[in-house]
């Protein structure tokens, strides 16, 4: 780490950091904090010319206390006419965004568009924004350590500046934190950061959140995560060898959709993912054996992610080789036949429900109600409007009176294009409150008609599913 001065038109900026284990957009990105010159408009001279983005510190001999000379034009701020109509960009900023529809992009602070993705659709979840509000820079408890304490607070407020700019955001203070925490994604190749897994950061994100929501009491929810996006499973292991049978029960935060020849359909491979082998010691033969692990749904999740397997160690070439089949997945998804029996007795109310309302928007007659319900008393929640901010569990029944009913609507596509889960790009594909959809590549956010978002499914070298998230219609009864 370096400090400098900088000379731009009459203000100089003195001692500013480099970290030249950071790329040099890195550096742009803080001069532009300081001075509002955009990266792609700032002119930096160095040795052997102009400063470019992914040139190496080393070869540049930039040193100690040296001034640097930056060139370019800030981005105008724009005044409100005293009077006349008041157009979209005289309003504050955080009215821009209302208006605008969906929130800022991030900017790529050097293959970081894994976690720039993930950010994205975690972002878009409502409730985890809640609880993270909530969340104050003291409340960290004996049981969570600094750094995951650190990281909860620089995601709440990553989500709070996304809310509020119209700009791209540059998510320095998150991305240091987060290589404080996970080393792994600060590994270096060549002077330059390694492209990683977007599961993998979803993943550890998800559990650090996990910890330090839980621990500070804070949160109406006493595991706001869990209560969001954890799945409870009932698993039958069964040894055919032995006929030894046990049931156990488990709490994961995604399924797995398991690619294979016969996998043409996501409701197929989550089947595929229910089921596994796997080899422990058994106490009656007294030695090892296989056993079948099937599971079934018991607990229904408001959040449901979906990871699609596509990534395998491949021993030949000694890295991780990517399945590009074409695995269809739709925008309304019903996993009722994924559930155990008692959760579908406890689906079959709700279910009935959906079932009617659904049939009234389209002019059919509803039919006979059971005793336990009544017209008056029943409403639907569609699936935009269906979550508060408590973001209260969804068991089959709450003290709210809402109930999932097995079916999930398509909210948030997390896609990867490449070969390698190691190299190749992500890209977040959002749905916004108004039901529009958001491609955020980094920076840059694109409208999406709704149709070509189920196109992401594979077969070739385009953007294919990689974490598709879902969100629970609920009924009120």
């Amino acid at each position: 780490m370096i400090k400098v001065s900088v000379k731009w038109q009459k203000e100089l900026l003195k001692d500013v950091e480099i970290d030249t284990t950071q790329s040099p957009f890195v550096f742009k990105c803080q001069l532009f904090d300081l001075t509002g010159v955009p990266p792609e408009r700032q002119k930096i001279m160095v040795k052997g010319g102009l400063l470019k983005d992914d040139a190496d510190w080393s070869a540049l001999g930039v040193k100690q206390g040296q001034r640097l000379m930056m060139m370019g034009t800030a981005d105008e701020i724009v005044k409100a006419p005293e009077k006349g109509p008041v157009f979209m960009e005289d309003l504050p900023e955080e009215e821009q965004v209302v208006n605008l529809g969906h929130s800022a992009g991030l900017f790529n602070l050097g293959n970081t568009c894994y976690m720039n993705s993930t950010v994205q659709c975690l972002h878009s979840v409502p409730e985890l924004k809640s609880a993270l509000i909530k969340y104050s820079n003291s409340e960290r408890s004996n049981e969570v350590d600094q750094t995951s304490h650190m990281l909860a607070i620089a995601t709440r407020d990553l989500f709070n500046e996304l809310d509020k700019s119209v700009k791209a955001v540059a998510p320095m203070q998150f991305w240091m934190v987060l290589r404080k925490k996970y080393p792994q994604f600060g590994q270096l190749h060549n002077n330059f950061f390694m492209q990683q897994d977007a599961e993998e950061c979803w993943t550890q994100l998800l559990y650090t959140l996990s910890q330090s929501l839980r621990s500070s009491g804070s949160s109406d929810m006493p595991d706001a995560v869990k209560a969001l996006f954890g799945v409870d499973l009932v698993n039958r292991v069964h040894c055919q060898e032995s006929g030894e049978e046990s049931s156990e029960t488990e709490t994961v935060y995604s399924l797995k959709c398991h690619i294979s020849h016969e996998v043409n359909h996501l409701h197929e491979g989550l089947k595929h993912g229910l089921k596994s082998e796997l080899e422990k010691n058994s106490p009656s033969l007294g030695r090892s054996a296989i056993y079948l692990k099937e599971s079934r749904i018991n607990g229904l999740p408001r959040y449901l992610t979906i990871q699609f397997v596509r990534f395998f160690w491949k021993r030949e070439s000694n890295q991780k080789a990517k399945i590009l089949r074409k695995v269809d997945y739709p925008l309304q998804l019903d996993i009722y036949d994924l559930c155990s029996d008692d959760l579908k007795k406890k689906l079959e109310l709700p279910r009935k429900i959906l079932r009617d309302e659904e049939g009234k928007k389209l002019g059919l007659k509803a039919s006979g109600k059971s005793s336990a319900s009544k017209d008056d008393d029943v409403k639907m929640s569609e699936a935009e409007g269906s979550s508060n901010g408590g973001g209260e569990p969804s068991n089959p029944s709450s003290d709210e009176g809402s109930h999932v009913t097995g079916v999930y609507d398509l909210v948030a596509v997390l896609t990867h294009k490449g070969r390698s889960a190691d190299s190749g790009h992500y890209v977040a594909w959002v749905k916004q409150e108004s039901g529009k959809w958001i491609e955020y590549d980094d920076d840059n956010p694109i409208p999406q008609r709704e149709e070509d978002i189920t196109k992401l499914s594979g077969g070739g070298d385009w953007h294919m599913a990689y974490i598709c998230m879902y969100k629970a219609r609920h009924v009120s009864i």
